[in-house]
């Protein structure tokens, strides 16, 4: 039997690229057009519009799967964006099969975003609705499942099963401890590989450490430094290793660095407040700290939510004219709350009155579900990638320092978590003065007159660096901004010996963040040195180091990093 004469391949090209075009005029698309963001006249899309554009994109991709049977070369309709790294693998991009899956996901996506985008609803409903498209979107990602997935498929296909086995085996463990494995925790210890500075504790109480760190340089300023890390997390991301520890840097350019180490507490702390962590916290540390040092005043850095309490007592401390602190600097804090971010979609009356009847009057929030929160906000990052590898390709999560420290994470009281969620988040009090009272006094963040350095990170996902630039119109102060590449974790931790990411500095500062950014001057590298020349007009003379820690009264009760911070949350 003769053969079936062959279509030359130029001659296919020709036919689809032909039908193509008769397709794209009649419809009145472009090749490659993606899901409109603007209908007709310039308003935002319709529904039957985002439908009649969807089926279009559509049959376009199934012509497209036709011909590319036939072999010839044809354009993707839909392609993922420039970071999306869930289809990186050739076979998504040469397989005909996978690459339809691929971009019928990819247009679903785009219209289930689109349809959410032209609901009439209110903004926060919106954001709402869009946050939890996202995440729907995201699970539904052709790449987390076993049968569409061509890694997978492959590599299962290699080990006669093997990887399969392993995923399930992995799968059964992550059940067991409630959570989804995103580093090997053999990997590190605290203490041996992890939180390995030299220093003391030097004071404890029931709700934290206070850690005085063995200097290393010959002389010191005269001002001590004091840190006050998130309660949310423990203490030791500002001290993973030696190459990337801003405690160790610190130490190395001079500075006496005290550092809080929060207690992760359990049901006997289960009453704790907000001003508990103002007066027996933060209070408590500076006078310590002054006590040792024998200064006249302390310098003061916080992080995150570290960052509010800390803020929170430096406006209890100048309404009781306590004038011991010399500078302020806040990283990544979030003070003023009207734009929270995607961390407000779950923070909402319903919930906080919820929360509030649990645990509100004594109890824990456990830091686990709080961890998987910060999880969910970055889920194509912290989440599923994670799925994939330990379960379906049956492999082990790599060693990672600052991913292992990312899930150590911590408990919080109850009436404290709730206090914070009611006033801060969801009623935004801290930015008027006066409508809050802590520790007996009226808080006013205007009070707060001593210079501040203020550090956003561009891509933060738990504080928006413009909700953070706020801070400067809040502060009494003198006020340096500086905006830090990245996020809210690289963004902070970045050691000038890396010579990664950059940031951006602007004397002036007024209330438009887009001009503020559009005149900033960007500077390579790490914020860490602009940062320590800023504050040496701060820190006083220089005096010769302490040989010993302690003193005034205070020993050294255990080697840094003591042991509250190796308490494990539930």
């Amino acid at each position: 039997m003769s053969s079936q004469p062959k279509v030359p391949d130029e001659v296919a090209q020709g036919l689809f690229s032909s039908a193509q075009s008769l397709w794209l005029a009649l419809s009145g698309l472009r090749s490659g057009d993606a899901l409109p963001t603007d209908g007709v006249g310039g308003h935002a899309p319709s529904l039957p519009e985002l439908q009649l554009h969807y089926w279009q994109q559509q049959s376009l991709l199934w012509m497209g799967t036709m011909a590319r049977a036939t072999g010839v070369v044809v354009e993707p309709i839909a392609a993922p964006g420039h970071c999306d790294r869930r289809f990186n693998d050739e076979a998504w991009r040469d397989n005909p099969w996978f690459s339809a899956i691929k971009q019928t996901y990819l247009l679903n996506s785009r219209l289930l975003d689109g349809m959410v985008d032209a609901a009439p609803l209110d903004p926060a409903a919106k954001h709402k609705a869009q946050f939890y498209a996202h995440q729907f979107i995201d699970s539904m990602s052709p790449a987390n499942f076993a049968a569409t997935n061509p890694e997978a498929i492959k590599l299962a296909f290699e080990t006669n099963g093997e990887s399969l086995r392993a995923g399930l085996d992995n799968l059964l463990e992550d059940l067991s401890h409630r959570r989804i494995s995103i580093t090997d925790d053999t990997a590190f210890e605290i203490g041996r590989n992890v939180a390995v500075s030299v220093g003391s504790v030097v004071f404890e109480n029931p709700l934290f450490q206070l850690i005085q760190y063995t200097p290393l340089s010959a002389k010191v300023a005269l001002r001590p430094l004091v840190i006050v890390p998130p309660c949310i997390n423990k203490f030791y991301i500002l001290d993973l290793q030696p190459d990337n520890s801003f405690v160790r840097y610190a130490c190395e350019q001079g500075q006496t660095v005290f550092l809080v180490s929060w207690v992760n507490p359990g049901i006997e702390l289960g009453e704790t407040t907000w001003d508990d962590y103002v007066e027996q916290g933060v209070l408590k540390a500076v006078e310590v700290a002054l006590a040792i040092s024998g200064a006249d005043k302390v310098n003061t850095v916080g992080w995150c939510v570290g960052g509010t309490i800390l803020a929170t007592a430096l406006a209890v401390m100048r309404a009781r004219g306590d004038e011991s602190v010399s500078s302020v600097t806040l990283l990544t804090t979030l003070l003023d709350c009207s734009e929270p971010g995607d961390l407000g979609v779950f923070i909402d009356e319903q919930g906080v009155a919820k929360r509030e009847q649990e645990i509100g009057q004594g109890g824990i929030y456990p830091g686990a579900e709080l961890g998987f929160v910060f999880q969910m906000l970055r889920a194509n990052d912290l989440i599923w990638p994670y799925v994939v590898s330990n379960y379906l390709e049956g492999k082990s999560p790599d060693a990672f320092d600052l991913l292992y420290w990312n899930g150590d994470s911590t408990n919080l009281p109850g009436p404290m978590y709730c206090w914070y969620l009611r006033n801060l988040y969801l009623e935004n009090k801290l930015p008027t003065p006066g409508a809050l009272t802590l520790c007996g006094t009226s808080v006013d963040l205007g009070k707060i007159d001593m210079p501040s350095y203020v550090l956003a990170t561009q891509d933060d996902h738990i504080v928006p660096w413009r909700s953070a630039y706020r801070t400067t119109r809040l502060l009494g102060g003198k006020t340096q901004f500086v905006l830090g590449a990245s996020g809210h974790i690289a963004g902070v931790i970045n050691p000038p010996s890396k010579n990664k990411r950059s940031h951006w500095i602007n004397a002036v500062a007024g209330d438009d963040t887009d001009a503020w950014l559009e005149s900033a001057q960007a500077l390579p590298g790490s914020w860490w040195p602009h940062w320590m020349k800023w504050l040496k007009a701060s820190e006083g003379k220089q005096v010769p180091a302490r040989t010993r820690l302690g003193g005034a009264g205070y020993k050294s009760i255990e080697p840094a990093p003591g042991r509250y911070v190796r308490v494990r949350g539930s």
